[in-house]
Formats: C-alpha cells, sequence, structure tokens
C-alpha cells in the first residue's frame, strides 16, 4: 500500500476541534453532575438526567441523517459547536445570577443531547473524508486515543476549577472552547458542491432516503452482524457499571478507590493499543481473525473478571483496554471506509440508534440480574451471552464480516 501523509491541513484541524471539544466536554460534564447531586441530593435526579439524554440518540439521528447525506455535512458541524456555545453560555450566566432550577437544567439537558446527537453523526459521517487514503487505520488510531488521554488530563482539573471557580465559569469557558472549535472546523476545506441540493425536499423523499438505506443494510449481512455484536456486547458492558459499583461496596476488602483504579490501567491499555495501532498496519488477510480471537478474549476477560484478586483484575482490565482500542480502530477504519460515502449518515444512524438501544435493554437485564443473583455470576452471564453472540453474528456471517474487514480494494472502490 502506497504511504501517505495523515496530518494534512484537514485533518490537523478536525484534530485541533475534537481536542478543543472533548476538553470542554469532560470538564463541562463533571462539574454539571455534581451540581446536580449538591442541589439535589438524590441519585434518581442525576440517574433521570442521563436516562433524558439517550432519547435524542434513539429518533434523533434517523431523522436527521437523510438531510446529512444530501446537504453539506461541515454545516452541521460548524452549526453544531456554535448551537452548543450559546447554550453552554447562557447556562453559565444563568448560574451566575440566579438559582440552580432543576426543571430547567433538564430542558437545557434535553437539548444539549439533541445537539450532541446530531454533531457526532457529522462527525462520524465526515471524519473518513478527512483521512487520506491508505492512511485510515492511523486516523482512527489518533481518534481513539484523543477522549482517553483528555480524561486523564482533564478530570483532575476539572476537580480543581469546581472548588476553585466554580460550576458557571467552567460553563463559560466551555462555551468559549465551542466556539473556537466551530471556528476551526470552519477552516476545513472540503469538495461537498454535490451536496447543495436546492430541489424541494419532502416528505416522501425522505422516506425514500430511509428506504433506500434499510434496503442497503438488508443486503449487508456482514454489516449487520457488526452492528448487532456491537449493540449486545456495548449493552452489556453498560449494564455492568452499576454491578461493579455495587461489587465494589459490598465485597470484604475492595474500596470504591480501588475500583477508580481500573479506569487508570484502561487507559494506559487503551493508549499502548491506539499507539500500537499508529505505528503498526496489521495486513488486510490476518484483521478478521485478529479481531474475532480480539472478541473472545475481550469476553472471556469479562466473564472472569470478578472471579480474580484484584491485582488480577487490573491486569485484566489493561487487557481488556489494550484489545478493545486494537479491535474498535480496526472495526471504525473498516466499517467507515466500506459504506458508500452517499449513504454514510443515514447507515451511522441506524447503528446509534441499535447501540444506544442495546444499551438500555442489557442495563435493565443486568440490573434485574443484580437484584437476584451474586454480582460475579451476573457479569459472568452478561460475558457468556455476549461471546455466545460473537459467535452467532460474526463467525456465523464471516465470510460476508470478512469482506469488510479484508476488502479487495479496488472492487469496494467500484461499488462505491
Amino acid at each position: 500500500m502506497k504511504k501517505t501523509k495523515l496530518w494534512t491541513r484537514n485533518f490537523r484541524l478536525v484534530f485541533i476541534a475534537s481536542a478543543l471539544g472533548t476538553i470542554g466536554s469532560i470538564a463541562g460534564s463533571f462539574a454539571l453532575a455534581f451540581l446536580v447531586y449538591d442541589e439535589t441530593g438524590s441519585t434518581l435526579a442525576s440517574a433521570l438526567i442521563m436516562a433524558i439524554q439517550l432519547i435524542p440518540q434513539l429518533l434523533l439521528p434517523v431523522i436527521v441523517a437523510p438531510f446529512m447525506d444530501r446537504l453539506p455535512r461541515k454545516t452541521f458541524l460548524v452549526a453544531g459547536d456554535i448551537a452548543n456555545t450559546f447554550l453552554l453560555l447562557g447556562m453559565g450566566l444563568w448560574l451566575l445570577y440566579f438559582d440552580f432550577s432543576y426543571v430547567g437544567y433538564l430542558s437545557v439537558s434535553l437539548l444539549l443531547a439533541c445537539i450532541g446527537s446530531v454533531d457526532e453523526l457529522a462527525f462520524t459521517s465526515i471524519y473518513p473524508e478527512l483521512i487520506p487514503e491508505g492512511s485510515e487505520q492511523k486516523g482512527y488510531a489518533v481518534s481513539s486515543m484523543l477522549y482517553p488521554v483528555l480524561k486523564v488530563v482533564m478530570t483532575p482539573l476539572a476537580a480543581v476549577l469546581l472548588d476553585t471557580v466554580g460550576v458557571a465559569w467552567i460553563l463559560v469557558a466551555q462555551s468559549a472552547l465551542s466556539f473556537t472549535a466551530a471556528i476551526t472546523e470552519s477552516f476545513i476545506c472540503l469538495d461537498e458542491t454535490n451536496r447543495h441540493d436546492r430541489t424541494p425536499y419532502s416528505l416522501k423523499a425522505w422516506a425514500l432516503d430511509i428506504h433506500e438505506a434499510v434496503r442497503y443494510l438488508k443486503k449487508e449481512r456482514g454489516l449487520c452482524g457488526i452492528y448487532e455484536y456491537m449493540a449486545v456486547t456495548n449493552g452489556v458492558a453498560s449494564g455492568f457499571s452499576p454491578i461493579l459499583v455495587a461489587f465494589f461496596r459490598t465485597f470484604p476488602g475492595l474500596t470504591a478507590t480501588m475500583y477508580s483504579a481500573f479506569s487508570v490501567v484502561e487507559f494506559a491499555g487503551r493508549t499502548i493499543g491506539s499507539a500500537l495501532q499508529y505505528r503498526i498496519e496489521i495486513p488486510n488477510k490476518k484483521k478478521f481473525g485478529f479481531v474475532f480471537f480480539v472478541y473472545q478474549v475481550y469476553e472471556a476477560m469479562d466473564m472472569s473478571l470478578l472471579w480474580l484478586p484484584y491485582p488480577l483484575m487490573l491486569v485484566n482490565r489493561g487487557i481488556c483496554g489494550f484489545l478493545g482500542s486494537n479491535s474498535a480502530i480496526m472495526r471504525s477504519a473498516a466499517v467507515q471506509t466500506y459504506i458508500p460515502e452517499r449513504l454514510r449518515s443515514r447507515v451511522n444512524s441506524f447503528e446509534g440508534v441499535l447501540i444506544t438501544a442495546g444499551a438500555s435493554v442489557f442495563s435493565l437485564l443486568m440490573g434485574v440480574l443484580g437484584e437476584i443473583l451474586d454480582y460475579r455470576w451476573c457479569l459472568s452471564i452478561g460475558g457468556a451471552i455476549a461471546m455466545l453472540s460473537s459467535w452467532l453474528l460474526i463467525w456465523g456471517r464471516r465470510k460476508d464480516v470478512r469482506m469488510i474487514y479484508e476488502p479487495d480494494i479496488e472492487i469496494v472502490k467500484e461499488a462505491i
């Protein structure tokens, strides 16, 4: 494969904009989580905020995606950050001069979630166009490293800022970062002239666009297998979070601080895994086998996690972080390259809805299991369900899935 330069002008701009948005999001989310609990004293109030933020992810991407496939995606990206700027600035100024309102915050959270779901879809759909051909794996390795690195840096800094300047000024600063990100994105040069569709867009045309994407997915067994497996494994992982918290709160000798160390070792594993993907190009013919191996090890690690002594738990999470980042980078690069550009927003929207639905269903199921079974068995059962799904959906459709991970490049180009 011909070597290409990754750090082009466009890629540098999208990297800077992503970093600015991520820094603000981490600091703002941290501060707001404490604000809600401090003001309400209720975990239910905090949980309701999280639940309402899932609603737009279930509905809005599918509604917006057909428009995004017809119009310039950069416009959606820039407009999303500008809208965030004004909402966050408004929240910050309100808290500076008025008392906290839970109902008001609930409403603004819903608006922010709507903007966030559209912004995420726009970023996912435009990002492959900003990576030079041949550098997809490196490009997704960079994006994979960005959040965990900034999370480790920004979380303690956000804690300091919360105690020194307060939530209001953190939100004002976040709005400034969002505005700077919007300006940075506006300088991205991308030829989207074919997307300036001036013909009237009717409800019938929207329905036909959705139907086109559904028809495409129906014939793509491999793509559906990957999406369905990700919905199961991500859903099970979401359900593990309250189980792990309860286990570390109730099991003798374990503490919340010990549980927090999981994030540190997972960060280390993910960073090493992403750096490896950046430096080493895995041959196409080995990608499917490697990814399926990762899925087996990952689910086995989840099944055995709470049966291990604590030091081995940390090793377990470090290995999962390393393997998880490797498979995620390879999957993102392969899937986004495989999907036809003209359908990318619509297909990505279906994936997002499926994963959100999986997280909702499996979180509830794991919560029910946690009420009737030993917490260790809950993780073992959840991991077993995810492993079974990998055999049924990935190995069972291996011919179709392999075509996505190990394509004949010329054939894919012609199909697109």
